[in-house]
């Protein structure tokens, strides 16, 4: 725990108030922006330990904001299935394998997301296909998740296709990212990663987090947002990238 003081902690302390900054601009993104800074200075599975209760307190107040928590639990309990089974077989990957090719697989898709938030056009889906798709989606989402501790795809573009109103959107995104948490949470114990350390500097990052979304909240009011993803996106697609090829260059 002593070795996380000094500039180690300011450092986590800076990328979850900047993660928390994007949060509350753009509703989505913490988790995105941490594994992404964190991923570049120490192994992507201890990365996404200090991920989990900032992320899950965050989450939490994101899905319980509105009144249909329980009616998107109902609806979308399939995906919810997905997401935990395929999270649990993901961190198998993110706990075991090398780390230099986890590196590799955040920082691809970091650059998967980054590319499809900047090119891929919005998608529509009919209502009977959401029970056929909801189960692949959750099991595809907790598979990345797992292996690297985004849960951002196909999670979020699936339900932005689906036509939900703003607030259910923002509550569907809350319930996706606060199950995938959970989800990761299980599978790092289960692993061996998730210590009593990480817990500790996991919990204090609640601090900073929330602070940053205070400040997007009122930095949305001011600036454009469509700019702001924008760049967001690019610097998340440069970040990737050097997180991507880094190993095949040490």
């Amino acid at each position: 725990m002593n070795d996380y003081f000094s500039p180690h902690l300011l450092i986590v302390v800076l990328t979850f108030f900047l993660a928390g900054i994007v949060k509350g601009v753009a509703g989505m993104g913490l988790p995105t922006v941490a594994m992404g800074i964190l991923g570049s200075i120490m192994s992507p599975v201890s990365a996404a330990s200090l991920l989990v209760i900032p992320s899950f307190v965050t989450n939490l107040w994101q899905l319980l904001m509105g009144p249909g928590c329980l009616a998107l639990i109902k609806r979308f309990s399939l995906m919810m299935l997905g997401i935990v089974v395929g999270t649990l077989a993901g961190t198998w990957l993110l706990t075991s394998v090398d780390t230099e090719y986890a590196s590799v697989g955040l920082g691809s898709a970091l650059i998967l997301y980054a590319v499809h938030g900047l090119w891929a056009k919005p998608l529509s889906i009919p209502g009977r296909r959401e029970r056929l798709l909801s189960p692949v989606i959750g099991l595809t989402t907790g598979a990345i998740n797992g292996a690297t501790g985004i849960f951002t795809l196909p999670a979020v573009p699936y339900l932005q296709a689906l036509g939900l109103s703003k607030d259910n959107l923002i509550q569907a995104l809350g319930l996706s990212f606060t199950v995938s948490t959970i989800a990761l949470a299980a599978g790092l114990a289960r692993g061996g990663a998730f210590h009593l350390g990480n817990v500790a500097l996991s919990a204090l990052a609640v601090i900073p987090s929330l602070l940053g979304m205070w400040v997007g909240t009122t930095v949305r009011e001011r600036i454009s947002a469509a700019i702001f993803r924008r760049w967001f996106l690019i610097l998340l697609a440069i970040l990737g990238l050097e997180l991507a090829v880094h190993p095949f260059f040490l």
